[in-house]
């Protein structure tokens, strides 16, 4: 039989596990016959309603967990894109035939995406084992040996719930003093010279994601400007630290170097001594309003964007090289310059704006692209947030995004 031939609806039906679909509202798309059989539940009691109403918590058991745990995987799950397998579950049901009684039960769930185009997770395939019988086996050798067996894996599945819990908290603490560090090293939005600059900085969903990327707006002599963006490998406190280090280090070398190029020289070569700031991406552009000139140069960053006043796009993609550190001897960077027209707009960003994942940066730098042109009339405020708005997934990136938009 061809792929295109394959009947995946009765493929669904007949998986001999409980497999369901979820909305990203949690709430049921579709379920196979193995999940109405185990769950005691018809096609309608469950397709089209929340999950959690369907199956809560036991509301006898104040120390019921099933549910609480299931949602945060699932809400994992949407916000990385990333599948979660979960730890064994005792999730109580309440019986059909007798209701107000709960059915102890205990199930070993799998949650993984289904991403659409966009890169945004459109589905959630809930997978789930049931082992009741296998954990509450009675009579015998065997059954003893079960019930051991049960005591101990509910023991540590909760053991390892209550480390998770106490991770995420700790994480969560080192992501808001990592957002306050970034907020406290990067430059507040207003005038560089006599221009203006609409900056943005969206910190990426979670709390282990927090990342070290950053901008810079430099004044320098006549009637010039430096624009730079940067992004540093990792996460969390040390990718904040880093990332503080190099913007004080570019902003410092942009005002004495002769160009872009030669301040990112200066930067690798700085670079080279810092802790996590190998592979370092980073783009700067110097705007000369007196010979309506761009001069850039890009250390593996992502192109800057050009939006004539005739709508076009022009990408800044002429003077790229690898990131800083990645090359063992220094080479001399390479410099392009490129012409504006009064009225132009220049637009740097980082990569958490345009990519997604198991996709092409050529279809971000479209999207990006379409938007621009769709917008021209925007003022520099107005088209930051809706670029922002348009371009990020609606659950919240995974990245960090900076986001600088200058009129010309």
């Amino acid at each position: 039989m061809t792929e295109a031939g394959i009947n995946y609806a009765a493929v669904f039906q007949a998986l001999p596990g409980m497999v369901a679909l979820l909305t990203p509202e949690l709430v049921y798309a579709d379920v196979n016959e193995e999940f109405v059989r185990l769950s005691g539940r018809s096609r309608e009691q469950l397709v089209g309603r929340y999950l959690f109403e369907v199956f809560p918590d036991n509301p006898n058991d104040p120390a019921a967990t099933g549910a609480r745990n299931l949602e945060a995987s699932l809400r994992r799950v949407l916000a990385t894109g990333e599948r979660d397998t979960m730890a064994l579950q005792r999730y109580d049901v309440e019986s059909q035939e007798r209701p107000g009684e709960w059915e102890e039960r205990y199930w070993s769930p799998v949650n993984a995406p289904i991403v659409g185009p966009d890169g945004r997770v459109e589905l959630l395939v809930h997978r789930v084992e049931e082992v009741t019988e296998l954990i509450k086996a009675r009579g015998g050798p065997e059954g003893s040996r079960a019930r051991v067996l049960e005591a101990e894996l509910y023991t540590r599945a909760r053991e390892l719930q209550e480390v998770n819990e106490r991770l995420r908290e700790a994480h969560a603490r080192e992501r808001e003093v990592a957002l306050a560090l970034q907020k406290a090293m990067l430059p507040a939005p207003g005038l560089v010279g006599h221009h203006r600059a609409a900056v943005r900085y969206r910190p990426a969903v979670g709390s282990l994601n927090v990342c070290g990327d950053w901008y810079d707006l430099v004044d320098l002599p006549g009637d010039r400007i430096g624009v730079a963006v940067g992004d540093v490998v990792g996460h969390g406190l040390p990718a904040a630290g880093v990332m503080g280090l190099l913007r004080s280090a570019l902003s410092a070398a942009s005002r004495v170097a002769d160009g872009p190029a030669q301040a990112l020289e200066v930067l690798g070569l700085y670079a080279r001594s810092v802790d996590g700031a190998e592979n370092t991406t980073a783009v700067e552009v110097c705007v000369d309003w007196d010979t309506h000139a761009l001069t850039y140069s890009s250390a593996g960053h992502p192109p800057p964007a050009v939006l004539r006043i005739d709508g076009t796009v022009k990408f800044l993609d002429q003077a790229t090289d690898p990131p800083l550190g990645a090359r063992p001897d220094h080479v001399a960077r390479p410099q392009a310059t490129a012409a504006f027209t009064e009225g132009d707009t220049l637009v740097l960003y980082t990569d958490g704006l345009i990519e997604r994942r198991r996709e092409d940066i050529d279809a971000g730098l479209a999207r990006l692209a379409d938007a621009l042109t769709r917008h021209r009339t925007a003022d520099p405020e107005r088209l930051a947030d809706t670029l922002l708005y348009e371009l990020l997934p609606a659950g919240g990136a995974t990245d960090d995004t900076a986001l600088v938009i200058v009129r010309l």
